[in-house]
């Protein structure tokens, strides 16, 4: 393991001999982590505290869950915030209307259906059958609470929680935290308790202020920096090209397009391309002329610049850029 990628786990906290599970990552991430990142997943990781990540869009807050779940070899589940999220709905959801639908299908079938359980396979991907008389058979667990169910510790990413009401992070905080258990109300308070707390990596863009200060105090937070040096974006090239197995651009190209990448950030934009949009560009100006049947050059240099509706997302920056000279 590289320094890079060198994150620290206690060998408790890790998967048990021969265990499997079809939430861990399979395939390596093209991720180029700074060592103070490093440094603050670690901390989180010692301390059971969720990292919170703050940065522009593109910069790779998402990317890095799946990083961590990859190199540690731990199961990842995503939890996609939406302005209708719920806290609880990170731990279950209680489908009480099928549960009805079940009852009044027994009544004029007969049928009765048993839980069934697969060995050696950790709970939470468990098959199931619903039998109505069985309140936990309605109960779908959500990113939290599968990953309170694993026998080891795992990632899970609470994606762009700023999109939630206000009072949405408060209310993660009686689970985040000692002793990392929780009630399903709708089954006899049947308790969930954590055997290994989970790594939570969150995400925010602010796009309603900053979060509450009580969420705040519990978090370890780190601010991911774009790449501003042209040396550090040529490692994400390379590191995104050999992990996908494709022949990377020609040397001249990936410099070329680094220096004016970097220029264009340098602008007063409304909206600054982060690092996903890079690579998106650098695609297109490998291979979507000779694609097209264009042989003209592309001008890197000159005042306009090629395939601006890659790189910007507002109309004024677009505009700016879209006008040939």
């Amino acid at each position: 393991m590289t320094k890079q990628t060198q994150f620290i786990l206690s060998d408790e906290r890790r998967p048990p001999p021969g265990w499997r599970h079809e939430c861990i990552p399979t395939t390596p991430e093209p991720y180029i982590a700074a060592d103070e990142l490093v440094t603050a997943v670690n901390l989180a990781i010692y301390l059971h505290r969720p990292l919170l990540l703050e940065g522009d869009a593109g910069c790779g807050k998402s990317r890095l869950a799946r990083y961590v779940a990859y190199e540690l070899g731990l199961p990842l589940y995503e939890w996609a915030v939406s302005s209708t999220s719920r806290a609880r709905d990170g731990l279950y959801v209680y489908d009480s209307i099928l549960r009805l639908h079940d009852v009044h299908l027994r009544q004029f079938t007969g049928r009765s259906t048993e839980t069934t359980e697969t060995p050696n396979v950790s709970p939470a991907t468990t098959a199931r059958r619903r039998n109505p008389e069985k309140s936990m058979d309605y109960v779908n667990f959500g990113a939290l609470g599968k990953a309170f169910q694993c026998d080891c510790s795992a990632v899970v990413l609470i994606d762009e929680i700023d999109k939630a009401d206000i009072d949405f992070p408060n209310d993660l905080l009686t689970v985040l935290d000692d002793p990392w258990k929780f009630k399903i109300h709708e089954a006899e308070e049947f308790e969930v308790q954590a055997t290994h707390p989970p790594i939570v990596i969150i995400t925010s863009n602010k796009e309603k202020g900053n979060l509450p200060e009580p969420f705040l105090r519990r978090c370890v937070y780190f601010y991911i920096e774009f790449p501003a040096d042209p040396q550090r974006l040529k490692e994400i090239v390379d590191a995104h090209y050999v992990l996908r197995n494709v022949e990377p651009p020609a040397t001249d190209l990936i410099e070329g397009a680094c220096d004016r990448f970097l220029k264009v950030r340098k602008e007063e934009l409304h909206k600054k391309p982060g690092t996903s949009e890079f690579l998106d560009w650098l695609e297109a100006l490998r291979g979507f002329r000779d694609l097209i049947g264009v042989v003209e050059s592309l001008g890197l240099d000159g005042a306009r610049l090629p395939y601006p509706e890659l790189l910007f997302k507002i109309r004024d920056d677009w505009r700016r850029y879209a006008a040939t000279a």
